[in-house]
């Protein structure tokens, strides 16, 4: 299966009514997490992420609901029961990203917003604005496709595998977006709003 990415953004905040219907499609495992989360703008994040990968399930696979769902050791999610179906999800404030895939793979998205030039030349030692954020979302895609961590490419980013892969994501103004795969392309990239995300899911 090749890479489908997913990419959805909203304006407005979910009504009462949405975020309960949302809320009732997630596993158990994400609604207890989404339940400690006291942000109500990052639980919509983590709702429309989840939302956004139960749609492309459905799309792709013609999946009603989502499978059991585990961590592995380095806590990333998959789905224990089927193996040839890998996922990776990402949110930031006002839009989600969702990766599906036969093959590991790894999704970010970031919100380009202003950041101090001290924070980015200790994180990861840049100070173009522009810079940082290309550099974050690569790593960031490249350690979820492994399960790695973000703090293992901190500082220093390894040269790419053989067989490893990554392209940025054109998804919205204001926002970087990439994902890092395995096997072979093309990917092929879905752009939603709000309103598309909850009349193909409710």
């Amino acid at each position: 299966m090749p890479v489908s990415l997913w990419a959805v953004r909203w304006t407005r905040p979910l009504t009462e009514e949405e975020s309960a219907a949302l809320t009732d499609l997630l596993p158990s495992a994400r609604r207890e997490r989404l339940s400690r989360l006291k942000s109500p703008e990052k639980r919509q994040e983590a709702l429309c992420a989840y939302g956004l990968l139960l749609l492309a399930l459905r799309r792709l696979k013609n999946w009603t609901d989502f499978p059991e769902t585990a961590l592995n050791d380095g806590g990333k999610p998959f789905f224990p029961d089927c193996p040839d179906v890998q996922f990776s999800v990402s949110h930031t404030a006002g839009a989600a990203l969702a990766a599906v895939s036969g093959q590991p793979v790894g999704a970010d998205i970031e919100q380009i917003r202003p950041l101090r030039q001290a924070f980015m030349r200790k994180l990861m030692g840049v100070e173009d604005q522009d810079v940082f954020f290309r550099s974050w979302v690569r790593r960031e895609a490249r350690t979820k496709c492994t399960g790695a961590g973000i703090g293992s490419m901190l500082r220093t980013e390894p040269p790419m595998e053989a067989g490893e892969f990554y392209q940025e994501a054109d998804v919205f103004p204001g926002y970087q977006a990439g994902v890092a795969y395995r096997g072979s392309g093309p990917i092929k990239l879905a752009r939603l709003e709000l309103e598309d995300l909850i009349g193909g899911l409710l």
